[in-house]
């Protein structure tokens, strides 16, 4: 199956080749043939039809010459001129009768001939200078001629004509044709094997990214394609790079994520278990001690629910779920309660919480109190989780000019720095121990964004994480 498919796809390939070539060669044939055609049209006017003109020239300058003879004085002129004519080297002149038969001729071997060529016929029936190129009847060589009646009083008393040979003509023509279609060829397999090579250069980068998103498919997450060149097939590899490696970053950190859940769950429901078989039992006999253990039951039971509650929470939002119920609200009470809602139990675990009072009114925002009232909780519990041995948290609000801002700050180690561009991705846990699920941060995040706002999460100046929110107010 895997043999047929790459077989379909290497065919594919072929055919963007094959239809790309198509396109770019039929246009480059196309311009070709129009040049070539053009140049063989000048080439032809510059030879034939100008050879053509000059026999009709000069047939018709002899020809105006003898107009005023009569037909004795015609063939005693004709004599004459043949006698003394010096071009019998490059032109034949020949004088024939109203038959059409060659009277005198430069050329001794055609007097008395009859050549029946259409521009004699022309000459004779029109009484106008005719031009001819063909084959002479006589001799097979092909030829250029021209006749020019000769007319006396209305009356046609003979025929002037010029004859050449066009061996030398064509011989240019051809070898001038020759030269140019070399030439033609020449450009065509500079284009033709430029834009193979340019093909080749997409075609094959193309078939590397179809292999590599097919290993994707099929799960080999953070293969990488090599990259070439610097334009949009790079940047597609490029493209394609980054997503294999977040896809692979992703499938761990999911992976980690579903391994670490079941350990937080496992232990609430252990410590909840052993509670609660022992006092079940009637093992604990002291009441203090029963206590303890339902206090634990409690506690563990808490955490288990809050740990369900993000999970949940996770999931209305992946599944698009996840709305506000917004309202005018006075953030710095809302605050002030997480605050103090957490002050007590934070002084029992040995944990400081200062919050710095704000004097000056707050002016109050569009939002959903419940929601981020689990952001301020959330973000407290984190800084409690991992606030080391700095065992202080300090929150403030403040006013800015177009934001109410928010921080919380621990003095624990932070957060190392090649981990903050992630932190707040889901189910990203980084190199922390302390307990949860990874996925509380990114819960922050979209509540806050929600809320057109922007949750910052940097190291403080002498140490400590530094969580910052801003909202915007109403103006």
């Amino acid at each position: 199956m895997a043999k047929k498919t790459d077989l379909k796809d290497k065919v594919k390939i072929r055919g963007i080749r094959r239809r790309w070539l198509l396109n770019s060669v039929s246009v480059v044939l196309l311009i070709l043939a129009l040049a070539l055609g053009s140049f063989a049209a000048a080439l032809w006017s510059y030879y034939y039809t100008g050879t053509e003109s000059d026999l009709m020239g000069k047939a018709s300058s002899v020809a105006f010459s003898f107009q005023s003879y009569t037909r004795s004085q015609y063939w005693a002129a004709a004599q004459q001129t043949v006698n003394k004519y010096e071009e019998k080297g490059e032109l034949e002149l020949q004088f024939l009768d109203t038959s059409g038969a060659v009277i005198y001729s430069g050329n001794d071997l055609t007097a008395g001939t009859t050549p029946g060529t259409p521009d004699i016929e022309g000459a004779l029936e029109n009484q106008m200078t005719t031009p001819w190129m063909g084959r002479d009847p006589t001799t097979g060589e092909r030829i250029a001629a021209a006749s020019s009646p000769v007319v006396y009083q209305g009356q046609t008393v003979g025929v002037i004509r010029y004859v050449t040979s066009l061996s030398a003509i064509d011989r240019q023509f051809f070898f001038a044709m020759a030269v140019i279609t070399v030439i033609g060829l020449g450009i065509f397999s500079m284009v033709y094997f430029s834009n193979l090579y340019f093909v080749r250069s997409i075609v094959e980068p193309l078939a590397s990214i179809t292999e590599t998103a097919r290993l994707i498919a099929d799960g080999s997450y953070g293969v990488q394609i090599e990259k070439k060149f610097d334009d949009e097939i790079g940047e597609l590899t490029d493209t394609i790079n980054d997503m294999s490696l977040k896809i692979k970053q992703s499938e761990k950190t999911q992976s980690e994520f579903i391994s670490s859940v079941s350990h937080e769950l496992r232990t609430p429901l252990t410590a909840i278990t052993g509670w609660a078989e022992t006092i079940q039992s009637g093992e604990l006999r002291d009441a203090a001690d029963v206590r303890k253990g339902m206090d634990i039951i409690v506690s563990e039971a808490r955490r288990l629910t809050n740990m369900v509650e993000e999970l949940l929470e996770f999931s209305r939002i992946e599944d698009g779920r996840f709305t506000l119920s917004v309202e005018p609200l006075d953030l710095k009470a809302e605050l002030e309660d997480a605050v103090y809602t957490y002050k007590e139990f934070f002084r029992k675990e040995g944990i400081e919480l200062v919050y710095q009072e704000c004097e000056e009114e707050i002016i109050p925002i569009s939002g959903d109190p419940e929601r981020l009232r689990q952001v301020f909780c959330n973000l407290l519990d984190n800084a409690a989780k991992h606030g080391g041995s700095g065992k202080r948290i300090d929150v403030s609000i403040r006013q800015e000019i177009l934001d109410a801002v928010i921080q919380i700050r621990d003095y624990g180690p932070g957060v190392p720095v090649e981990e903050l561009p992630f932190i707040k991705n889901k189910f990203y846990k980084g190199s922390s121990k302390a307990r949860g699920s990874g996925i509380g941060l990114a819960v922050c995040e979209e509540i806050i964004s929600r809320h057109e706002g922007r949750l910052e999460i940097g190291n403080a100046e002498g140490g400590g994480c530094l969580v910052t929110i801003r909202l915007p107010i109403e103006t």
